[in-house]
């Protein structure tokens, strides 16, 4: 089954709980970003954890010890997983995924970015953060759902991976990357609408549909 993901990157706690209680019926588990943790402090990790598995998309991307901290302290926290940088090499990764291993949990590296910036510079590099993220051990990949021809590719080389894509709703990707991902990360076309368990329930039924 296809995962539907929450990104929910709302500034105040109480609404973010409120959404996530709401919508728990549809999603599979809730990314959380700096928006969400820097306003209301790293407990917010914990209570939502309570709810449905939280993913921690800190985009860590630091020398290794520096991101082994970021990774213990998501993990400490109740995250089940952390999203890091794949540009930052194999030792930084190792150390991410090292630190995962001791609270088994899961490590997902961005290959590039949904956002039209994300073909600058990683586009050209993505598929080698692939080859990198596999060699280490990573256990998935993060891939846009904004450019399905790169994730095309990006699905073939990954292999048996996990891929999850952002971007589908305000950022105009596709839910055709369903056809080559196992997840599709939504945050404001969810949280953001007048009823977000309607829209949750939505997107659970185009999931169900592929």
């Amino acid at each position: 089954m296809k995962e539907l993901i929450l990104a929910l990157d709302v500034l105040e706690g109480d609404r973010a709980i409120e959404i996530a209680e709401k919508v728990s019926e549809f999603v599979d588990r809730i990314k959380v970003n700096y928006p969400l943790v820097l306003s209301t402090g790293i407990g917010i990790v914990e209570e939502l954890s309570k709810i449905k598995p939280v993913i921690a998309d800190f985009k860590i991307a630091d020398i290794p010890y520096t991101s082994s901290l970021i990774a213990r302290i998501a993990f400490e926290s109740g995250a089940e997983s952390v999203i890091a940088h794949g540009f930052v090499g194999s030792d930084t990764l190792e150390e991410v995924l090292k630190v995962a291993t001791e609270y088994s949990g899961k490590v997902y590296v961005v290959t590039e970015l949904s956002s039209p910036g994300g073909q600058d510079f990683m586009s050209q590099v993505s598929l080698r953060i692939v080859e990198i993220a596999r060699k280490v051990g990573c256990h998935g990949l993060i891939a846009p759902s904004t450019r399905i021809n790169r994730l095309r590719e990006i699905r073939k080389a990954a292999g048996d991976m996990e891929i999850l894509c952002p971007g589908i709703g305000a950022q105009g990707g596709s839910v055709e990357a369903l056809k080559y991902a196992d997840g599709i990360i939504v945050g404001r076309s969810i949280y953001a609408c007048e009823d977000p368990r309607l829209a949750a329930m939505e997107y659970r039924r185009v999931i169900e549909g592929v």
